[in-house]
């Protein structure tokens, strides 16, 4: 391989990672089974309002927002008043059952991805 070569293959490497693999937006595989057990799905959608914003609508308005990520994982983990609209996120008792810090960071990385 002479030298060009190597360097249209590193850099064909580079732009790879780039658009596949580390970015920050990139969306990630849904979490259906912790959706599910939350009952995210009762109040919200992926790109649509219902009785509280969808997915698509957290991730514009947070996801450039420098510790937003921390406190919509708190938000999760412990309920809390409402951002915008008449609805409050619900207690995790009355949404399917406590949420572990790992869990309500993999909910959040996921929406924020949308």
């Amino acid at each position: 391989m002479n030298v060009r070569q190597k360097q249209y293959a590193t850099g064909t490497v580079w732009l790879v990672a780039a658009v596949f693999g580390s970015s920050a937006f990139a969306q990630q595989h849904e979490p259906t089974e912790l959706i599910d057990q939350q009952h995210c799905m009762f109040c919200h959608t992926v790109d649509a309002p219902f009785l509280a914003p969808s997915f698509h609508q957290i991730a514009d308005r947070y996801r450039d927002k420098p510790h937003a990520a921390a406190m919509l994982e708190h938000k999760l983990r412990l309920g809390g008043k409402a951002h915008w609209g008449d609805t409050s996120m619900p207690l995790p008792a009355d949404r399917g059952g406590p949420l572990s810090p790992e869990d309500a960071h993999t909910l959040i990385q996921w929406v924020l991805s949308q």
